[in-house]
């Protein structure tokens, strides 16, 4: 892989990452409305941008191919389909949790994440782990068990995100599709019933407001939803994985600080302890990574 190729790769992850670390600033503003119906909102105009942006690019004739494929394989159609409903609880859950004021939570769900889906490997695809991954999986339970007893609170969003992503990503790479066009069916998928959700609470408006900013920033969800995914797949392709696992915890780490910092929410010293020995599981985990592909390579 050549360095400026390399060099590219990073500048578009770092910017898909940054746009995700981002978003609760996205949900926070439109915290007039109904999490429900930014989410309704979010699956219609997803669907309709990533249509456009696939015709745009004249790749419909692949991506009827590929749908094709989907509904002629009964694996990969069921694959699809649950990951569907999963992203869809997990974009619920994200909107939700940012309008009430629940953003240290979700940076910590999605620092959890990545081992979890190390945890899924094992249990369910028969992955083995190293010594290493091993402590930063028992690290990071460790971690939310400390947050659970001395802080009282259970951090369920975190939980529900940190699982819901990592069922996500296990039955994309099931499906094994473009990350476009699965997007594309996956929204195709939960449109018909967002749609009727919005139809059936209020009407023709479909839970448009007064306010043309309102407006505005309801119609662009799709953009925002697409957008880094997009620079995402792009980036993919020009650097190596261990640095794709890298850059994944610029977000989660821009979603803390505005936890924090922005918007005030609690920061115990529970909350210090806890993410102390996520971080250290993290490192541990990366530092496996690294190892692994060392040796294998």
């Amino acid at each position: 892989m050549e360095k400026q190729e390399m060099n590219k790769g990073i500048m578009i992850g770092v910017l898909a990452y940054l746009i995700w670390g981002l978003l609760p600033l996205y949900w926070k503003a439109l915290d007039d409305v109904r999490a429900d119906v930014i989410f309704a909102q979010r699956i219609i105009w997803s669907f309709v941008f990533i249509f456009l942006f696939i015709l745009l690019t004249k790749r419909l004739r692949p991506f009827l191919t590929e749908l094709k494929r989907v509904f002629s394989n009964k694996k990969i159609l069921f694959s699809i389909i649950i990951a569907s409903l999963v992203i869809g609880t997990n974009w619920l859950v994200f909107i939700w949790a940012v309008q009430h004021n629940y953003v240290v939570q979700v940076s910590l769900g999605y620092y959890i994440n990545p081992l979890m889906s190390v945890l899924f490997g094992v249990i369910i695809l028969k992955e083995r782990l190293s010594g290493l991954q091993q402590l930063s999986v028992l690290l990071a339970l460790v971690g939310v068990l400390y947050l659970t007893m001395t802080y009282k609170v259970f951090p369920w969003v975190s939980i529900i995100l940190a699982i819901s992503f990592a069922v996500y990503g296990l039955f994309k790479k099931i499906a094994n599709l473009n990350s476009t066009f699965s997007l594309m069916i996956e929204t195709a998928i939960l449109t018909p019933a967002a749609l009727f959700y919005l139809l059936y609470q209020f009407g023709g408006s479909l839970g448009f407001t007064a306010s043309t900013a309102t407006n505005a920033l309801l119609l662009s969800t799709g953009i925002a939803t697409a957008v880094p995914l997009l620079l995402f797949g792009v980036a993919v392709l020009h650097m190596p994985l261990s640095l794709t696992g890298f850059l994944q915890y610029i977000a989660p780490t821009i979603m803390l600080f505005i936890g924090v910092i922005l918007y005030r929410e609690p920061f115990t010293i529970n909350h210090l302890i806890t993410f102390l020995l996520i971080w250290t599981s993290i490192i541990l985990y990366i530092r496996s990574t690294f190892r692994r592909q060392k040796v294998g390579g």
